[in-house]
C-alpha cells in the first residue's frame, strides 16, 4: 500500500475539519439500499446524498465503493455493466473497490453459472486489479467502509503497528536494513555486508563496486543507487514577482461530485 497516497491526502485536508469524522457522499440511487441508514446510527460519520458520477459511495475523498448485491451481480454480468462500472472504477485516482453484498441464497436466486461469476471475478480482479470485498447486509457493507477510512487515517500518521520481531544484535540489525533495498535478499545482504563491512559502506559503494559482489548485477546495482543517491535540495526563498501571492503548505478542493471525468458518466440504468 503507497503510504504517499494517503498521507498527501490528509495533510492537504481543510485544516478546520475534525480529522476524526468519517464523511461519506452516497449516491443518491442508494437511498433505498439500507447502508445509509447505517451509516446514520454511527458515531463521527457524516453522510450527505448526492449524484455521483462514479461509484455509489466517495469515502474521506479517498475511496470510491461501487456496491452490488449477488442479485444484480449475475444481471450486470448479463448485460456488461458489470465491466463498464468497473473500467471506469479502475481508470479513477481514488482508491476503488467493489463491495459484493448477500448470501449464497440470494446467488441462488440468479440462476447464472458458477464459471461465468468466476471468469467475472478474475477479470474484475486480476485483470483491472480492482479489490473485492465481500458483506453480508447492509449494515455489514456500511461497516467496511468505516473500516477503510480508519486503516487509511491509521497509514497516513504511522500509526499502524509493525507485528513483526525486531532483529537482536548488531549483525542481525545491518542485515535487516540491507533487506529493505531493491532486489537485495537474506543472502544478497549478507554477501554485501561481508564485502563492505557496514550498511554506511555498501550505501556509500559505487555501482562499480557494488557489481563486484557475487550476485549484484546491473540492475540490482543501479536500483540500489536510485534509492540511495538524492540530488542536493536547494534552500532557500526567492523573490516574489509584483502580484505574486506566496502559496500556502496545502490546500483544500471542494469536488464537484456531479462532474464526469475522462473516464464517463454513470449510467442512470444501475
Amino acid at each position: 500500500m503507497d503510504d504517499d497516497f494517503f498521507s498527501s491526502r490528509f495533510v492537504h485536508r481543510d485544516a478546520t475539519r475534525d480529522p476524526h469524522i468519517t464523511r461519506i457522499v452516497c449516491d443518491h440511487r442508494e437511498r433505498g439500499a439500507g447502508v445509509i441508514r447505517a451509516f446514520s446510527e454511527m458515531n463521527r460519520v457524516e453522510v450527505q446524498v448526492a449524484h455521483l458520477a462514479i461509484g455509489d459511495y466517495l469515502v474521506d475523498d479517498l475511496f470510491v465503493f461501487e456496491r452490488k448485491t449477488l442479485v444484480d451481480l449475475s444481471a450486470s454480468i448479463k448485460d456488461a455493466r458489470l465491466f463498464r462500472q468497473a473500467c471506469r472504477l479502475a481508470g479513477d485516482a481514488r482508491r476503488a473497490a467493489i463491495i459484493l453484498e448477500g448470501t449464497a441464497i440470494d446467488l441462488g436466486q440468479s440462476a447464472m453459472r458458477r464459471e461465468a461469476i468466476q471468469g467475472a471475478l478474475v477479470t474484475i480482479t486480476l485483470m483491472l486489479g480492482l479489490p473485492v470485498l465481500r458483506a453480508r447486509n447492509a449494515g455489514e457493507t456500511a461497516r467496511l467502509m468505516i473500516y477503510a477510512a480508519h486503516q487509511a487515517r491509521a497509514w497516513s500518521t504511522g500509526a499502524i503497528a509493525r507485528r513483526v520481531r525486531r532483529p537482536k544484535g548488531k549483525r542481525r540489525a545491518q542485515l535487516h536494513m540491507l533487506q529493505g533495498l531493491c532486489g537485495v535478499g537474506p543472502e544478497r545482504a549478507k554477501r554485501l555486508l561481508d564485502e563492505f563491512g557496514s550498511v554506511e559502506s555498501v550505501l556509500a559503494a559505487s555501482m562499480e563496486d557494488l557489481r563486484t559482489v557475487d550476485g549484484i548485477g546491473l540492475t540490482t546495482a543501479q536500483a540500489i543507487r536510485w534509492v540511495v543517491s538524492e540530488k542536493p535540495a536547494h534552500y532557500g526563498c526567492t523573490a516574489l514577482l509584483p502580484g505574486e501571492a506566496k502559496n500556502g503548505r496545502g490546500c483544500f478542493i471542494e469536488s464537484d461530485y456531479s462532474q464526469t471525468n475522462a473516464a464517463g458518466t454513470k449510467q442512470a440504468n444501475r
